[in-house]
Protein backbone atom coordinates (compact mmCIF):
# COMPACT_ATOMS: atom_id res chain seq x y z
CA UNK A 1 0.00 0.00 0.00
CA UNK A 2 1.24 3.36 -0.50
CA UNK A 3 -0.66 6.82 0.97
CA UNK A 4 -0.12 10.14 -0.09
CA UNK A 5 1.65 11.95 3.44
CA UNK A 6 0.13 14.20 5.80
CA UNK A 7 1.79 17.80 7.00
CA UNK A 8 1.89 18.36 10.89
CA UNK A 9 -1.91 20.43 10.50
CA UNK A 10 -3.36 16.92 8.58
CA UNK A 11 -3.38 18.16 5.03
CA UNK A 12 -2.45 16.07 2.43
CA UNK A 13 1.36 17.06 1.09
CA UNK A 14 1.80 17.73 -2.41
CA UNK A 15 4.57 18.97 -5.00
CA UNK A 16 7.45 17.04 -3.78
CA UNK A 17 6.86 13.58 -6.12
CA UNK A 18 7.77 10.21 -4.30
CA UNK A 19 8.71 11.96 -0.99
CA UNK A 20 5.16 12.87 -0.90
CA UNK A 21 3.86 9.39 -0.58
CA UNK A 22 4.45 6.79 2.30
CA UNK A 23 4.18 2.87 1.84
CA UNK A 24 3.87 -0.13 3.99
CA UNK A 25 2.83 -0.02 7.37
CA UNK A 26 3.20 3.93 7.89
CA UNK A 27 0.56 3.79 4.74
CA UNK A 28 -1.02 1.85 6.67
CA UNK A 29 -1.39 3.50 10.05
CA UNK A 30 -2.26 6.89 7.82
CA UNK A 31 -5.26 5.41 6.36
CA UNK A 32 -6.48 4.80 10.20
CA UNK A 33 -5.89 8.21 10.75
CA UNK A 34 -7.38 9.52 8.14
CA UNK A 35 -10.57 7.55 7.79
CA UNK A 36 -11.46 7.88 11.46
CA UNK A 37 -11.30 11.93 10.78
CA UNK A 38 -13.43 11.61 7.75
CA UNK A 39 -17.54 11.66 9.33
CA UNK A 40 -20.39 10.22 7.86
CA UNK A 41 -22.50 12.56 5.13
CA UNK A 42 -18.93 14.54 4.91
CA UNK A 43 -17.67 13.14 1.67
CA UNK A 44 -20.03 14.16 -1.29
CA UNK A 45 -19.09 10.97 -3.22
CA UNK A 46 -19.99 8.08 -0.67
CA UNK A 47 -22.77 10.05 1.86
CA UNK A 48 -22.67 6.63 3.89
CA UNK A 49 -19.09 6.15 4.17
CA UNK A 50 -17.36 7.80 7.63
CA UNK A 51 -17.10 7.58 10.97
CA UNK A 52 -20.64 8.28 12.65
CA UNK A 53 -19.62 10.48 15.16
CA UNK A 54 -22.96 13.20 15.04
CA UNK A 55 -25.36 10.34 14.09
CA UNK A 56 -24.69 7.68 17.00
CA UNK A 57 -21.77 8.95 19.47
CA UNK A 58 -22.29 12.63 20.35
CA UNK A 59 -25.64 14.12 21.66
CA UNK A 60 -26.39 10.20 22.23
CA UNK A 61 -28.49 10.06 25.69
CA UNK A 62 -26.12 8.41 27.92
CA UNK A 63 -27.14 4.39 28.45
CA UNK A 64 -23.96 3.26 30.50
CA UNK A 65 -22.93 1.16 27.39
CA UNK A 66 -22.36 3.82 24.71
CA UNK A 67 -18.58 3.22 25.56
CA UNK A 68 -19.54 -0.21 23.67
CA UNK A 69 -21.10 1.12 20.83
CA UNK A 70 -18.43 3.61 20.49
CA UNK A 71 -15.61 1.22 20.51
CA UNK A 72 -17.69 -1.10 18.07
CA UNK A 73 -17.69 1.67 15.69
CA UNK A 74 -14.02 2.63 15.93
CA UNK A 75 -13.20 -0.79 15.78
CA UNK A 76 -15.27 -1.51 12.72
CA UNK A 77 -13.45 1.98 10.91
CA UNK A 78 -10.46 0.35 11.46
CA UNK A 79 -11.09 -3.39 10.22
CA UNK A 80 -12.45 -1.64 7.20
CA UNK A 81 -9.05 -0.53 6.52
CA UNK A 82 -7.36 -1.77 3.21
CA UNK A 83 -4.47 -4.19 4.15
CA UNK A 84 -5.80 -4.52 7.92
CA UNK A 85 -5.68 -8.46 8.76
CA UNK A 86 -6.95 -7.72 12.29
CA UNK A 87 -6.96 -5.71 15.81
CA UNK A 88 -4.82 -8.06 18.12
CA UNK A 89 -5.61 -5.63 21.09
CA UNK A 90 -7.79 -2.58 22.21
CA UNK A 91 -8.61 -0.22 24.96
CA UNK A 92 -10.09 2.68 25.14
CA UNK A 93 -10.94 5.11 28.29
CA UNK A 94 -14.12 7.83 28.61
CA UNK A 95 -13.47 10.38 30.97
CA UNK A 96 -16.65 11.57 32.07
CA UNK A 97 -15.87 14.70 33.43
CA UNK A 98 -13.76 15.91 30.64
CA UNK A 99 -16.14 14.49 28.33
CA UNK A 100 -12.43 12.69 26.26
CA UNK A 101 -12.99 9.30 24.75
CA UNK A 102 -9.56 8.00 23.64
CA UNK A 103 -8.48 4.58 22.43
CA UNK A 104 -5.41 2.60 21.60
CA UNK A 105 -5.15 -0.35 18.98
CA UNK A 106 -2.56 -2.86 18.06
CA UNK A 107 -3.22 -3.90 14.49
CA UNK A 108 -2.22 -6.96 12.77
CA UNK A 109 -1.58 -5.28 8.88
CA UNK A 110 -0.42 -7.25 5.75
CA UNK A 111 3.13 -5.62 6.56
CA UNK A 112 3.55 -6.04 10.35
CA UNK A 113 1.66 -5.14 13.40
CA UNK A 114 1.20 -1.09 14.21
CA UNK A 115 -0.01 0.77 17.04
CA UNK A 116 -2.83 3.73 16.60
CA UNK A 117 -4.48 5.64 19.41
CA UNK A 118 -6.49 9.39 18.87
CA UNK A 119 -9.30 10.83 20.89
CA UNK A 120 -12.52 12.13 20.22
Amino acid sequence: MKYRKLDVNGDYTFGKGQQCLTYGTYAVAQAIKTRMKLLKNEWFEDLEEGLPLFQQILGVRGTGDNVTIVDSLIKSRILGTTDVRGIDNFSSTYDSSSRQYSYTATVNTKYGAITVSDSL
